[in-house]
């Protein structure tokens, strides 16, 4: 094609040519601007809020019957979880205070310049490991052969005794504390005799026949400082004990807070001076004849974790009667604990607890009530054990 300068048919003047080109141009760049500008805010929110303006009741009217429902199901679960969640405090407010007790027997042992129990540090260090019992056999300096008896008829030893601790979670110790004169010949026997069976819990007490209840104040504060257990139980060393028996009862109560179990009684309080038993504060009891409260037989009973702690706690407080089970059950008025009254916990020797171990009903715990104890029971204790035993195998195929 060629440019010419005038028109004619089969040319374009110059003139046309340019005014076309701008033309183009012009009408390009007005549709390019309207193509790309951005629209305004309130052109882009007023059609959403249109759409959300026709939603909102029905949106709102959705999330307040959800809220609503939410709340409904969670006042159902409150009130369905009130009573777990009640038992699950009074366990930790248990716990809390055991740390405190504790912490406390710690700082007293460091002020006093006591040295500080092995099982403690461990205790401390590693954590403390949750058992069912701990079962404290109070003995004196005099009773080796008591012991002995002891270990050779229903007390695992050696191997099977720390079996016992660490696949049934039952921890048996003889407690005793020390004599009169510190570190005397009566005192490095027991530590003799310690180190051949390792099977004592040593306490910050004056041994004394007439000091039995600050004895059990003692054990069961150091006992909760030691280990952490469901229970705790006190037996003396004169009574036979069938253990699986005994763990099978207190597992079924573990879940139950401040339990004391036992035989309980409810003697004559004696006035007369020279009668055993007698109660040199008898006026606190009422007049001549009254009778003690309800408390438990001291051959054995056994306290919850929550109770152990509490005496504890206040030990310093407690008042001593001069009958250990007497000032056990004292402690324990006014507060909010279930007395538990189990007859298997104080069965008599044979023919009794063979022929109620004949008809299935193993006795946990077998003594003379005449003697408060097993009648010689160095000798008498095999006798009640060959035919009174729950078996070996009932101990270790038992589950608590």
């Amino acid at each position: 094609m060629s440019w010419r300068r005038g028109g004619g048919d089969g040319g374009l003047s110059r003139r046309w040519a340019f005014l076309l080109c701008v033309g183009s141009f012009c009408l390009g760049l007005l549709f390019t601007n309207r193509m790309w500008t951005l629209p305004e805010a309130s052109e882009i929110a007023r059609p959403n809020a249109n759409v959300e303006e026709s939603n909102m009741p029905v949106a709102a009217e959705c999330g307040s019957k959800k809220i609503q429902e939410k709340h409904d199901y969670r006042d159902i679960l409150q009130v369905q979880d009130a009573h777990h969640d009640v038992q699950s405090l009074d366990k930790t407010i248990a716990s809390l205070e055991t740390e405190l007790s504790a912490a406390r027997s710690l700082q007293e042992s460091l002020l006093n310049g006591s040295p500080v129990a092995e099982e403690f540090k461990a205790s401390e260090s590693i954590g403390r490991r949750k058992y069912l019992m701990v079962i404290g056999i109070n003995t004196a300096f005099s009773s080796r052969k008591r012991r002995d008896s002891i270990r050779y008829t229903w007390m695992p030893q050696g191997e099977k005794r720390k079996n016992l601790e660490e696949e049934k979670g039952i921890i048996i110790r003889f407690v005793i504390g020390h004599s009169a004169i510190s570190g005397g010949i009566v005192d490095r026997a027991i530590e003799a005799e310690d180190r051949k069976h390792g099977d004592f819990m040593r306490i910050d007490h004056v041994e004394g026949y007439l000091a039995l209840s600050g004895k059990t104040k003692a054990y069961f504060a150091t006992a909760v400082s030691l280990w952490d257990a469901d229970f705790y139980v006190k037996v003396d060393d004169d009574v036979h004990v069938n253990i699986a028996t005994l763990g099978q009862i207190l597992s079924r109560l573990a879940l139950k807070p401040r339990v004391y179990i036992g035989c309980m009684k409810s003697g004559p309080v004696l006035s007369e001076k020279g009668v055993r038993y007698y109660e040199p504060e008898h006026w606190k009891f009422g007049e001549s004849g009254n009778k003690y409260f309800r408390h438990a037989t001291g051959q054995l009973y056994a306290i919850s974790k929550d109770l152990a702690t509490y005496i504890s706690i206040n030990k310093h407080i407690l008042h001593k009667y001069i009958n250990e089970d007497v000032s056990l059950g004292s402690w324990f008025i006014g507060l909010d604990v279930e007395h538990i009254d189990d007859k298997r916990l104080c069965c008599g020797t044979p023919p009794d607890c063979e022929w109620k171990a004949q008809a299935g009903n193993i006795c946990a715990a077998s003594f003379d009530w005449r003697c408060s104890g097993i009648c010689n029971s160095e000798g008498r204790i095999w006798e009640v054990h060959n035919k009174c035993a729950e078996g070996e195998k009932v101990l270790w195929n038992s589950t608590f």
